[in-house]
């Protein structure tokens, strides 16, 4: 794999750390429960640091770095907003997307570790890619909760 096709991948990582970043953000505004509005707006957080991550090594390959989400995130947020105003924004309904979101958080890294990454990257991307698992099973446990709170 040449610098540009590392580069590239690094590049769509990004999009998706952003993604994370501003789709756990929207469900830190929109959850009703104080504690998963806290884990949300730590795991908004911890997206924006492994971007940043990425972007660092991107520079260090002597690329640009992505700086933006994708659009199809922007599109799907707004189909998360509309969604939201239909359910009222319950919290089930915020964790089913949220989980939706990890989903393609997962297939993202998923493939970028089956190209031969740079031994250094790859090392950086796995260890990203294990909380992603950790931040889709949290969420699932969450919505799994809720959903067993229902009456």
């Amino acid at each position: 794999m040449d610098n540009k096709d590392v580069i590239s991948t690094l590049n769509d990582l990004i999009e998706t750390c952003k993604d994370g970043e501003e789709g756990f953000r929207t469900c830190a505004e929109d959850i009703k429960d104080t504690q998963m509005k806290s884990y949300f707006t730590s795991r908004a957080q911890s997206c924006a640091e492994a971007a940043a991550e990425l972007q660092q090594e991107v520079r260090t390959l002597g690329g640009t770095p992505e700086t933006s989400s994708s659009i199809s995130s922007a599109l799907h947020r707004r189909w998360v907003d509309i969604k939201s105003v239909v359910t009222g924004k319950d919290d089930e309904a915020i964790l089913n997307e949220c989980e939706r979101g990890e989903d393609v958080a997962k297939r993202s890294y998923a493939n970028a570790l089956e190209k031969p990454l740079p031994a250094n990257i790859k090392t950086v991307v796995e260890r990203q890619y294990q909380g992603v698992l950790k931040n889709h099973d949290q969420v699932k446990a969450m919505r799994n909760q809720v959903r067993a709170a229902k009456p």
